[in-house]
């Protein structure tokens, strides 16, 4: 570790600590109806949404309608993506490299993927997705899913600043705001950012360049597989050309990150340099991925008029950040033990530490930063290998989503799974006193608590079933290329990635067969529906309520007890539910390593 890396990561943590407030007080503006800068423009076009729907913006949901809307909408939009990948073969337009249909197993993980916003790719998107699929589909389903998270957020907000009221909101004007305010605006101020530091923006076929040098590959077979020789070499081939690939690069780079959506138009990800070229890029995508989620925080604080409450929670956010992102650069600066008599150096500007999977561009303390907001988030975008990192380095992306997300996390998705948490904080603290428990003049009864204890099993239930019939069955472990506790570590990850709706992959896992694909899908909707329905319940339920005065006996939600109390249930819950499978995993291979084991 270095006192540049560290000072890299400290200036990054300051950054979302200035945009909070400021963000925080934009987004109370737009979903309190209230003046921002942007109504001269927006606001017209937002009324001629609501005539051409036929929305009226005055009439609010239940929850139970709520619900109901943005279960149709989300089904209606996969679908939509679903039938878009089955016929993008056939659509005359916008695919100059001429790729076929996307096949149904295949079509449909994707289509639940982006629905769900977790952006999970069993597929190589310059390979496969034609630049209309990207566009229209998965650039679509980048702003929409994100909005439809943003949504539930502030619906769960008004749940709890409102009394005795039956409603939550109304679900379409939830979305349209979110989209024209918090995400369209920015995306194109951010998208025009990353264009001028080189990311690709162009509708051009790929182009075919001539080597200055032949390049030695291994030849594949018809169907696929490398070739060898009858002495079990491989048989090589030279190649003198190669496929330069490109398009709308920049456009869907940056929703990607300000939505934590994730879904890279390279397979390589932020780790690509159409996709990610320069230290200010790499600095901008970073930024993007927490900005909408840390100004939630602040907005959480001035909805329901306690503002220490939302920095209270900020403070929790931040400190669980810096223990990862710790464990993570410890980890990988030290290197891999097995290697301690070589010279791990990739340059004379990063030395010692584990290079392995990591860009040159960006070193060590920057994919270590990248790794844990990535998945404190639940953005999934890389950039770097997580399946390189050493098993402690990789862990901590893994506990990161096996924790909800909830280090500031998504957009609306992190503040929403928080307020779970906080439910539960304030509930044993309630149990603590003897008394009914209470969060900003609401009692928190049985209902709430059941209602947040689904969220909270229903989440490793789907992620442990599926990861133990993945281990058991062939079906499931001949996709894994490490074997021992690596392998399952893979497995792991990729189900709780998508339980998670994060998206990112350890890698190493071939998951583009018919039982991740189908697997995979059904984890991501239950992974982001069967969460969203109980916590708008608990919105409602709130709202319901009366509201009760603090007196001697409330438990504070403004102070550092409360946030330690807040720290301690999350990592609690996360510790007991994880802890046997990361024994079996990154733990047992870190003990191994320690002992000249690798996997």
């Amino acid at each position: 570790m270095t006192a540049n890396g560290w000072l890299q990561i400290l200036f990054f943590l300051l950054l979302i600590f200035l945009v909070t407030k400021p963000m925080g007080i934009f987004l109370a503006h737009v979903f309190n109806r209230e003046k921002t800068f942007l109504d001269p423009l927006l606001r017209p076009v937002e009324r001629l949404l609501y005539r051409l729907t036929g929305v009226d913006e005055h009439q609010e949901m239940p929850w139970t309608e709520y619900a109901v809307a943005m279960l149709l909408f989300s089904l209606v939009s996969m679908i939509l993506l679903y039938l878009m990948e089955r016929l993008q073969g056939s659509l005359p337009f916008f695919n100059p490299q001429k790729f076929v249909a996307v096949n149904p197993a295949l079509a449909f993980n994707t289509a639940a993927s982006f629905a769900t916003n977790t952006n999970w790719q069993n597929y190589s998107g310059e390979t496969t997705m034609s630049y209309f699929t990207q566009m229209a589909g998965l650039s679509y389903h980048n702003f929409l899913s994100a909005a439809v998270g943003i949504a539930v957020a502030i619906a769960f907000i008004r749940g709890i600043r409102r009394r005795q009221s039956q409603t939550i909101g109304n679900f379409w004007v939830d979305l349209v705001r979110a989209c024209l305010w918090v995400l369209l605006p920015f995306t194109i101020v951010g998208g025009l950012a990353l264009v001028s530091q080189g990311v690709v923006q162009n509708l051009k076929p790929y182009q075919t360049v001539k080597l200055i040098e032949p390049m030695q590959v291994q030849k594949l077979s018809p169907d696929g597989k490398p070739m060898v020789d009858s002495q079990g070499k491989p048989v090589m081939d030279a190649v003198n050309q190669q496929n330069i690939a490109q398009g709308p690069v920049a456009s869907q780079e940056i929703i990607k990150e300000w939505g934590t959506n994730g879904g890279g138009f390279f397979n390589a990800n932020s780790a690509h340099p159409f996709e990610n070229p320069t230290p200010l890029s790499n600095l901008i995508e970073l930024f993007s991925i927490f900005a909408v989620s840390a100004g939630l925080t602040y907005t959480l604080g001035r909805m329901t008029g306690c503002q220490r409450h939302g920095w209270a929670v900020w403070a929790a956010m931040a400190i669980l950040f810096l223990a990862g992102v710790s464990v993570v650069y410890w980890a990988e600066a030290r290197g891999n033990p097995l290697l301690a008599n070589t010279d791990q150096r990739s340059s004379r500007l990063q030395p010692g530490g584990n290079m392995e999977g990591k860009e040159v561009r960006f070193g060590i303390a920057n994919t270590a930063l990248w790794a844990t907001v990535t998945t404190d988030a639940s953005c999934g975008a890389i950039n770097g290998w997580h399946d390189s990192f050493t098993p402690l380095g990789g862990m901590v992306p893994l506990i990161n989503i096996m924790l909800s997300e909830v280090i500031f996390g998504g957009v609306g998705a992190g503040l929403y799974g928080m307020l779970i948490y906080i439910i539960l904080a304030v509930f044993i603290a309630g149990l603590m006193v003897g008394r009914t428990p209470e969060y900003l003049g609401k009692k928190i009864e049985a209902y709430d608590v059941k209602m947040a204890m689904l969220v909270v099993l229903v989440f490793p239930l789907i992620i442990l079933a599926f990861s133990a019939v993945s281990s058991l069955k062939s079906y499931g472990s001949a996709s894994i290329s490490n074997p021992g506790p690596h392998g399952l570590s893979e497995i792991l990850y990729s189900f709780t990635s998508q339980a998670g709706n994060n998206g990112s992959a350890f890698a190493g896992l071939t998951t583009n067969t018919l039982w991740y694909n189908a697997a995979g899908g059904i984890t991501m909707l239950i992974g982001r529906f069967w969460m969203i329905i109980p916590m708008l319940a608990i919105a409602g339920n709130l709202a319901s309520k009366k509201y009760i005065p603090p007196s001697l006996g409330t438990f504070p939600v403004t102070t550092p007890l409360f946030t330690l109390l807040l720290i301690g249930v999350i990592l609690i819950v996360g510790a007991l539910t994880f802890f046997p499978a990361l024994s079996l995993g990154p733990i047992l291979e870190n003990l191994l390593m320690g002992v000249g084991k690798s996997f």
